[in-house]
């Protein structure tokens, strides 16, 4: 163990109290003797229980309906979400409206993101209704079991498999972090089959038997592991390992426009290769809070100020690793309709 990881171990024993995930970058958290002894396995049944037991305090946000198949799928879906007048507003406003937007590629894709404050939405009617519809903001809350204030962007995915560059990283079946954390895609346009829907293996969010063992197995090697995503404890799935864990197939969300999907990303999930040249709109949102936590909220992004503000600060952070370093995940590309080409 290097010297600097010594110092830091006080920092490193608190953030096994967090949402921390990295095997890599964390050596508890990253340890084989640890692990052989159950650290991560007990972090990821410690944080199911603390999310049910807030989840159930949270259950008059969504029906009984929607709880149900929370419950059995990991996530819920809601057609039709907007009328007829308010869906065409909003792509109205979205199609015509130059935003700052940053690009991130990953391979083969292109995911644009497009930050709402409140400015942004001031002069947008149809997106802002869009982005404080109960079905989006409380779908949000219930599926990630804490009542705060979502980070919310426009996101516009453009992927061309034109086989000049890798396959886009997301393709691969994986669970962003080891506890529940809830994301929803508001998807505005049809979604057709081939053209890289997003997908999710009902039933992975929960920890069954085979899956604790089968976490239990990654987390003894995952410091080091090729693949940095696993590494970084966003764990990847592989093809063989779906009938060891009794898994069925994916289901494919090739929905019609005006269509929500509400999904606990602690379950399998990825977005589908696509065959052909694509683009894809819709409003996403993310939920992720400390998992350690026993109270609902709300929380620091819920005060004035800061509320409905999160991607507008994740983003000048990414501008300024991109000044100090030279280089980000995410990049400014500028004022643009939401799908012009990438310069990127």
């Amino acid at each position: 163990m290097r010297a600097a990881d010594v110092l830091k171990m006080p920092l490193y024993a608190a953030e096994l109290a967090t949402g921390a995930k990295s095997f890599r970058d964390n050596p508890l958290i990253g340890s084989r003797r640890l692990n052989e002894a159950g650290l991560h396995v007990k972090r990821v049944r410690l944080a199911e229980q603390m999310a049910d037991a807030r989840r159930a305090r949270l259950a008059s946000l969504v029906s009984e309906e929607q709880r149900a198949a929370y419950q059995r799928d990991g996530f819920i879906v809601t057609n039709d979400l907007l009328p007829d007048a308010d869906i065409a507003g909003l792509r109205r406003e979205i199609e015509t409206t130059p935003f700052d937007a940053w690009d991130m590629r990953q391979g083969n894709a292109v995911t644009r993101f497009i930050p709402l404050p409140p400015k942004v939405l001031e002069d947008l009617p149809y997106l802002k209704s869009a982005v404080w519809s109960h079905p989006f903001q409380n779908g949000l809350r219930y599926v990630g079991a804490t009542n705060s204030d979502p980070l919310v962007y426009l996101h516009i995915v453009m992927t061309n498999p034109d086989g000049k560059r890798k396959a886009d990283p997301q393709t691969a079946f994986h669970s962003d972090t080891f506890h529940p954390t809830a994301k929803a895609w508001f998807f505005l346009y049809d979604i057709d089959d081939r053209e890289g829907p997003f997908c999710y293996v009902p039933g992975s969010h929960r920890m069954t038997p085979e899956r604790l063992e089968w976490e239990r197995e990654q987390s003894l090697a995952a410091a080091s592991a090729k693949n940095g995503n696993h590494a970084g404890g966003s764990f990847r799935l592989t093809s063989q390992e779906f009938g060891r864990l009794k898994y069925g197939e994916p289901v494919r969300f090739a929905v019609p426009g005006n269509s929500l999907v509400v999904a606990d990303t602690h379950g399998f999930h990825a977005r589908a290769a696509s065959d052909r040249p694509s683009v894809r709109i819709g409003l996403y949102g993310s939920l992720r809070r400390n998992p350690f936590v026993p109270w609902t909220g709300p929380d620091l992004f819920s005060l004035p100020g800061l509320k409905g503000r999160q991607a507008q600060i994740h983003m000048a952070q990414k501008d300024l690793q991109m000044r100090l370093k030279g280089r980000t995940s995410h990049r400014y590309a500028g004022k643009v309709l939401a799908t012009d080409p990438s310069r990127f």
